[in-house]
């Protein structure tokens, strides 16, 4: 006599393997723990400061960065930096999580997807004698009518009422499975098509597309280079704001041109709420303020720049407001420094502003001086003129390609959840029995506590007891 064994060390077929991986990720505690990851990765962006994708892909821009954060964490900066904590939404675990979620909720829906299929074109009408006594909602009334037209009249009923009746007469009873919003537990499938949809959203959005929080325009000095390969730049053709009486602000707008590799594509008013849009590049109006018009020249009075300097900065106790200006050929950076609105300052009189030059590799100030407007004056080993005051409208731009992917979830996550929430699938079983005084007509439905549904059956089976024989004998039995 031989036994069978089962060798622990056999191949396992590509089929199984599937198989395996398949179980594990429609498995409910693969998908909480993927979603406790995803909260807790979400956590440690909001905790720790984050770098856009592509300053974290700048060596130089993100070695900035790093040196701006170290006072706040310290020694850990380094630390935390390998572990990504200062991108996660561009992180590879980040992505790994998100990935594997949008897998565990597309297993989890091709695995119940057969069964509410089943359940709404070919549903289980035969239940035995028990399901009534045991379901939910249940009701029981004897007729004094025949059993044929209890069965008849109670399919008609329920009909009026939207319901799909079929008829399932066996076991000496007439029977009969009736239902309603049939199609509407698959709302549960158009929600999990959401969630999937808006996962990828925010992991495109997290890693393409782009955003500018302080993008800044200075009125009447021709157009800004957007960047970003878009072959966009903006011009702002003026600024205006507006106050109430008591000094609230009543109304910013700027009226900008925007260029598409140098031919101009639109002009529109940017306001607050209203921002130009063009290529799914959003232009939305964020702040303003003033800018120093400056002329830049080396010592032999050769011109280095023309350009505006928003003062879009603001000193640690607000007296100051200050611009900067990279240089990056002569190695210099040029600070332009004027006293706040309704601030005065000793050195800096009306008309006046006062430059620092630094040294932009050993940040050490080479100069520091007061110009006064239209005269040109030698700071360091360059030559500067303040021309005039302009005002700078300061934009946010964004593009984000994740977009219409996350605003079609939220709308497929609308209506799964009116389907699942507010029109759930209506279940009844119908068993009409002859008796020696007529019929009993026995109704039951074994769905979740619902006391408007409870009372609407009620209603519906007392109905034809009252009709035929108003001293009908009931025997009321509708429970939670």
């Amino acid at each position: 006599m031989s036994t069978a064994t089962t060798d622990p060390g056999a191949d396992i077929s590509v089929k199984e393997m599937f198989l395996r991986i398949y179980r594990l990720f429609w498995n409910k505690r693969f998908g909480l723990m993927l979603i406790f990851a995803m909260a807790l990765w979400t956590l440690f962006g909001v905790l720790f400061a984050q770098v856009d994708a592509e300053s974290f892909a700048d060596k130089e821009r993100y070695a900035s960065f790093l040196e701006q954060t170290r006072p706040k964490y310290g020694g850990w900066t380094p630390i935390l930096s390998a572990l990504g904590m200062f991108h996660v939404f561009s992180s590879w675990p980040w992505r790994i999580i998100i990935v594997l979620l949008v897998l565990s909720i597309i297993a989890c829906t091709v695995h119940r997807l057969p069964q509410l299929w089943k359940n709404a074109t070919a549903p289980h009408t035969h239940v035995r004698e028990g399901f009534f006594e045991h379901s939910r909602t249940r009701r029981t009334v004897e007729l004094p009518i025949g059993a044929d037209e209890a069965i008849a009249e109670m399919e008609h009923k329920l009909g009026k009422q939207g319901y799909r009746t079929i008829r399932d007469d066996r076991d000496g009873a007439l029977n009969l499975y009736a239902d309603k919003n049939r199609f509407f537990p698959l709302g549960t499938a158009v929600a999990h098509l959401a969630f999937i949809l808006i996962l990828l959203g925010a992991l495109v959005t997290s890693n393409t597309g782009f955003r500018e929080d302080e993008f800044t325009v200075p009125v009447g000095m021709g157009a800004q280079e957007v960047g970003h390969d878009t072959g966009l730049s903006v011009e702002a053709k003026s600024f205006t704001d507006s106050y109430h009486d008591d000094g609230r602000p009543m109304d910013y707008a700027a009226d900008l041109v925007l260029f598409k590799d140098g031919q101009q594509v639109k002009q529109h008013l940017v306001r607050v709420n209203s921002p130009m849009n063009y290529d799914g590049v959003s232009f939305h109006q964020s702040y303003f303020g003033f800018a120093a018009e400056m002329t830049v020249a080396d010592a032999k009075g050769q011109q280095i720049t023309h350009t505006a300097v928003p003062l879009q900065y603001s000193t640690e106790d607000k007296t100051q407001n200050y611009g900067k200006l990279d240089l990056p050929q002569q190695n210099r950076q040029v600070f332009v420094v004027q006293p706040a609105s309704g601030q005065t300052d000793a050195q800096i009189g009306p008309g006046q502003v006062m430059v620092e030059v630094y040294d932009a590799t050993t940040e050490q100030q080479v100069d520091r001086q007061v110009l006064t407007q239209g005269e040109p004056l030698t700071v360091g080993d360059l030559k500067l003129t303040f021309q005039r005051e302009r005002q700078f409208t300061g934009l946010m731009i964004n593009k984000d390609y994740g977009a219409p992917l996350v605003w079609t979830g939220a709308g497929l996550l609308l209506i799964g959840m009116v389907c699942t929430m507010l029109l759930r699938h209506k279940r009844l079983w119908v068993r009409v029995r002859p008796t020696s005084d007529g019929a009993q007509l026995r109704v039951a439905s074994p769905d979740r506590h619902d006391m408007l549904f409870e009372q609407k059956v009620t209603r519906l089976v007392d109905s034809i007891g009252e009709k035929h024989d108003d001293n009908s004998r009931s025997d009321d039995r509708v429970h939670a």
